[in-house]
């Protein structure tokens, strides 16, 4: 009973701690729909793919979100047109490379800075990284859902128009203004379409922000669910697996990073917070490992697995999470052995 307890207090809290920043995420997403010209922010993006992946990691300045309120960001970012080495930079990224996360580091950590700055570089390094591995491939979107690339379309849009079966528009997925009698928009039409849609009857502010509303319900509803799914899944992990094993697994510079390691994908904690988690464990773990898990937790938990279902296929994920860890733990233990 006492253990049944502790994971309906674990899911709870964890719940209350993620939904905010997912509401927060939702929200961003949203307005990047409706408000921001997918064109002018291609545009700005850097051609070369190295600046691109950089430019990418570097967004969570301008959208600070945690790897709950990433994800819907990053889906709209792909279903905008944005190069692969955008999305995957920012979503890698942008939970730690944000300036809330950076001020409540600096708060925890204010008497070691170097973990603070490390932080930040370590996280853009793991994540420009697997950018530009991923942006390698051609198409990306034989590693994404479905629903995601029947959103973006297919790569020429006119292949898209031609080939797709003749369908009521009400019967179709995504989100509909009704513009006028009989007329509708489709905002789950692949980016081209969509803007060609607006730019025919470009809709009054009042609509637009009644749309925005509209999709922010949409995608916390279905992203609420998996996060409802992923938090018990965490819960549950956390009671059947207690901490003291995990920590236990060692203390030398190999070990005490691995265990680190499995901890933030056990506690699944939000990386807003995460920094006052790993100070209570700096009197007795090396930097390096107190490192890899302020850099590792924030790019793949155990939580935000199910989310990252919402968007890859779970092969991709696979390779995310392979990539992030060995990354991780390459970057910390050459630190530990610096210091050590």
């Amino acid at each position: 009973m006492t253990q049944l307890n502790n994971g309906i207090t674990l899911f709870f809290s964890l719940l209350v701690e993620a939904m905010p920043f997912l509401l927060l995420g939702v929200i961003f997403s949203s307005v990047l729909l409706l408000f921001v010209d997918e064109q002018k922010l291609l545009a700005i993006m850097p051609k070369n793919v190295v600046l691109a992946a950089l430019a990418g990691s570097l967004i969570g300045f301008l959208f600070p979100v945690c790897e709950c309120g990433n994800i819907p960001v990053a889906r709209r970012l792909l279903t905008k047109g944005a190069p692969t080495a955008v999305a995957i930079g920012f979503l890698l990224a942008a939970p730690t490379v944000n300036p809330v996360v950076f001020w409540a580091t600096w708060i925890a950590f204010r008497d070691q800075p170097e973990i603070v700055f490390l932080r930040v570089g370590f996280s853009l390094t793991v994540a420009v990284t697997i950018a530009l591995i991923f942006s390698a491939q051609a198409d990306i979107r034989p590693f994404l859902q479905d629903n995601l690339t029947r959103m973006m379309g297919e790569p020429d849009p006119a292949v898209a128009v031609s080939t797709e079966p003749e369908v009521s528009p009400l019967l179709k997925s995504g989100t509909f203004l009704m513009q006028a009698p009989g007329q509708v928009l489709q905002l789950d039409a692949p980016p081209a379409q969509v803007l060609a849609q607006v730019a025919v009857a470009p809709p009054p502010m009042g609509q637009r922000l009644r749309m925005m509303v509209d999709n922010m319900v949409l995608e916390l509803r279905e992203l609420g669910a998996v996060l409802v799914i992923g938090s018990a899944i965490a819960a549950f992990v956390q009671v059947a697996i207690p901490r003291e094993v995990i920590l236990s697994l060692g203390q030398g510079p190999v070990t005490s990073i691995v265990a680190m390691m499995a901890l933030a994908w056990v506690v699944s904690i939000c990386s807003t917070v995460d920094s006052f988690f790993a100070l209570s464990f700096a009197s007795t773990f090396t930097s390096g490992a107190l490192l890899a898990f302020l850099v590792f937790g924030p790019m793949i938990d155990l939580k935000n697995i199910s989310l990252l279902l919402t968007v890859f296929k779970g092969r991709a994920i696979i390779y995310l999470f392979v990539l992030a860890a060995q990354l991780t733990f390459l970057l910390t233990l050459v630190m530990n052995l610096y210091t050590g």
